[in-house]
């Protein structure tokens, strides 16, 4: 039998991908990492402070990103309580002939 392992909250809510040292593979990214790093003074800069300064310095991009996510993310739940409604009243009307 395998050992069920469990995650706390704050375990589910976390970002591995914002932990990662961005490399600067591109000129944006080149700047990003300069930018961010000179401003947190820090040699590694990680993709979670990147996000961090840009939602102090322009919170206008990180509102648009978040609300684009936010719309699709209600989206999605709206078309999968479509679907779950859907697929329930298939069955009722299959127990009902």
């Amino acid at each position: 039998m395998e050992k069920e392992i469990t995650k706390t909250e704050e375990e589910a809510h976390q970002n591995p991908l914002l932990a990662m040292p961005v490399i600067p593979d591109s000129e944006l990214k080149d700047y990003l990492v300069e930018y961010v790093g000179t401003k947190m003074e820090q040699e590694e800069v990680t993709v979670n402070m990147i996000a961090e300064i840009l939602a102090v310095e322009f919170p206008e991009f990180i509102y648009a990103i978040a609300e684009e996510n936010y719309l699709r993310g209600y989206q999605v739940g709206l078309d999968d309580a479509d679907r779950l409604f859907n697929e329930y009243a298939e069955k009722l009307n299959r127990k009902v002939e």
